[in-house]
């Protein structure tokens, strides 16, 4: 069933408040993370890459500001995303957009894995008719 304008509105304002709320929670850990950084602790690997990913989102979100203040500039915001893929913080992402990101690398794996067996299968016959 197709949503009505007001509903697609609502639910795309929401997700926006829930975009800017997880930012808010992930940039309050990340100076948590900052400071611990300062005062001589070490971080583990996922603290690390969460950091890494706070920072880069928060620098992703300065030209996606721009979209929000600009009047009637979000109109143009799907034309930027569609060019710029990356440009929304992380926690601005789909649970769609997530899996497709998921499908992509996964096909990349198979076309390695695929790559790499047929290699192998041709240095085997090189090897076999080498030695026989």
């Amino acid at each position: 069933a197709k949503k009505s304008l007001r509903q697609r509105v609502v639910d795309e304002l929401k997700h926006y408040y829930d975009g800017f709320h997880l930012l808010w929670t992930d940039t309050k850990v990340a100076a948590r993370m900052v400071w611990r950084l300062l005062h001589g602790q070490v971080l583990t690997r996922r603290e690390r890459r969460r950091l890494l990913r706070t920072c880069a989102d928060l620098f992703r979100l300065v030209p996606f500001l721009v979209f929000v203040i600009v009047p009637f500039m979000e109109f143009l915001l799907p034309v930027f995303l569609k060019l710029f893929p990356e440009m929304l913080p992380s926690t601005f992402e789909t649970e769609s957009k997530k899996e497709e990101k998921q499908k992509k690398k996964l096909n990349a794996k198979l076309e390695l894995a695929k790559f790499l067996r047929e290699t192998i299968i041709e240095m085997a016959k090189r090897n076999k008719a080498d030695t026989g």
